[in-house]
């Protein structure tokens, strides 16, 4: 049987969009988008979800703590489902956070630091790169991403470099769901559904 680990953030974990700040809620189990690719690729496949709400691709959060770092615990994850036929990411949301002051061109870089560090690993045969659909600046999240917009406008296109160059598997997200208008960060029920299906069908054709 084939297994995918997906490698995500609030997004994987399945946050709706937030009114407010601090808000806690979780979109119920199967309408989560690793959960409607599962379904979609059917009971041939394990898809494993690993969504943290925060994580970034490399960088250890000051405010929000430094276990929010995707590179230093992914090898955890890596040997904890091992073993692996794909690992999914999908990161980069948060490194559009102002307090990282990251490029597009080093969000993709944090990016292909993940990809060498499963390649390297021992444990997983293929990467998958998302880049994650464009955050906009909007409710209650405004503040935190101040400036996301304009920094975050080239990320997939600097993404899909990365993946080309370590030979990594490419989906950009943009292209087929948008982020929530209430927050602009999140998805709603339905993005998760076609983001699901649509990462499903993806995968389905390169097995082939």
């Amino acid at each position: 049987m084939p297994s995918a680990l997906i490698y995500g953030d609030s997004n994987t974990h399945g946050t709706p969009p937030l009114s407010v700040l601090g808000e806690e809620g979780r979109h119920a189990k199967g309408s989560r988008w690793p959960d409607v690719m599962a379904e979609a690729l059917g009971p041939k496949w394990d898809v494993i979800a690993e969504g943290l709400p925060g994580r970034t691709t490399v960088h250890d959060d000051p405010i929000e703590g430094a276990y929010r770092n995707g590179l230093a615990l992914l090898p955890s994850a890596l040997h904890t489902h091992k073993p692996l036929d794909l690992l999914v990411v999908m990161l980069g949301t948060n490194d559009l956070k102002s307090r990282f002051s990251a490029t597009a061109f080093e969000i993709a870089e944090g990016a292909g630091r993940l990809a060498e560090a499963a390649m390297v690993s021992g444990v997983v045969s293929d990467v998958l790169l998302i880049a994650p659909p464009a955050v906009k600046e909007r409710g209650c999240l405004s503040d935190m991403f101040a400036g996301a917009e304009p920094r975050g406008r080239d990320v997939a296109k600097h993404m899909q470099a990365t993946a080309e160059r370590f030979g990594c598997r490419f989906f950009e997200a943009g292209q087929v769901i948008e982020t929530d208008p209430l927050d602009g960060v999140h998805f709603g029920v339905e993005a998760h559904d076609v983001l699901g299906r649509a990462v499903a069908d993806a995968v389905r054709d390169w097995v082939k």
